[in-house]
C-alpha cells in the first residue's frame, strides 16, 4: 500500500497504455515500462539521489535508464522542473549511478552463487551448455577471446535448438566475477534457472541499457540475443 501511494504522489504520474501501467520519462517524455526507468528522490538536503529499488520515501521522478539521457536531465534542471523545488543533481551522478547498478549486478550474482545456481569454470560451464541446463551465460568482460566465443557460440546454438533466448552477461571483470563467488581467477560462469538467476540477469540487463543508452523498447522485435 505504501508503495502505491508513493507511486501516485510522483512527479509524473503513471501512463495507462494498452500493455499496462507505464511511466513518462520526465526528459525524453517517453511513456515507458517502470523497468526501462529509473526513480530518483531529493534527499533531506535537496540533493538527487537514485532509487533503484524504488523504495526512498518522497516525491520520485522517473529518468529512462540511460546515462546520456541522465546526463541530459542533469544539464536541462529536469529534476527541479518536476519536483517544482530547488534541488541539486551533482555532475557526478550518472557514473555515480553506473557504479550503484555495477554493485547490485555483482551483488545478484553473489545471491544466486549463495542459491547454488552458479556454476564456474571453462570445462564446468561447456558441459552444462551441453546438458541444456544454462538459463544465463557470465564471462569476463577481460576474458581471452577464444575460450569466450567458443562458449557464446555454443551455448547460443544449444538455446536456438530449444527455442530458447541466449543472454549473455559480459559487464563484469574477472576480479568482479571472483569477488562475487568467492573464489580466484573466475573467467566463466553458467546459471541455471531459479529467482536468484532471473533476479541477476534483471540487474544486468538494466546496466547494460544504461551503459548502452538503448532501451528495450528500442530494439528490434526479432533482434536476435544481445550481450548483457
Amino acid at each position: 500500500m505504501a508503495d502505491r501511494r508513493r507511486q501516485h504522489d510522483d512527479a509524473e504520474p503513471a501512463v495507462n497504455d494498452d500493455g499496462g501501467t507505464q511511466r513518462l520519462c520526465a526528459a525524453t517524455r517517453e511513456a515507458l515500462n517502470p523497468d526501462e526507468l529509473i526513480r530518483f528522490v531529493a534527499d533531506p538536503s535537496g540533493e538527487i539521489v537514485p532509487d533503484l529499488a524504488r523504495r526512498l520515501p518522497g516525491r520520485g521522478v522517473w529518468i529512462k535508464a540511460s546515462k546520456p539521457v541522465v546526463e541530459r536531465a542533469i544539464k536541462a534542471n529536469v529534476f527541479a522542473k518536476s519536483l517544482k523545488r530547488n534541488v541539486r543533481a551533482a555532475p557526478e551522478l550518472p557514473e555515480r549511478l553506473d557504479q550503484l547498478m555495477e554493485k547490485r549486478v555483482i551483488e545478484a550474482l553473489a545471491l544466486a552463487n549463495k542459491a547454488g545456481l552458479v556454476t564456474g569454470g571453462f570445462q564446468q560451464v561447456d558441459e552444462l551448455i551441453e546438458s541444456g541446463g544454462v538459463t544465463v551465460l557470465v564471462q569476463a568482460a577481460d576474458a581471452a577471446d577464444g575460450g569466450r566465443d567458443r562458449l557464446a557460440r555454443k551455448f547460443a546454438a544449444v538455446a536456438a535448438a530449444r527455442g530458447r533466448n541466449a543472454p549473455l552477461v559480459t559487464s563484469l571483470s574477472t576480479e568482479q566475477m571472483s569477488l562475487a563467488m568467492g573464489r580466484s581467477n573466475v573467467v566463466h560462469a553458467a546459471l541455471i534457472h531459479g529467482g536468484a538467476a532471473e533476479r541477476f540477469l534483471y540487474e544486468a540487463e538494466r546496466l547494460k541499457r544504461y551503459r548502452s543508452g538503448i532501451g528495450a523498447s528500442d530494439e528490434p522485435e526479432n533482434a536476435p540475443d544481445l550481450e548483457v
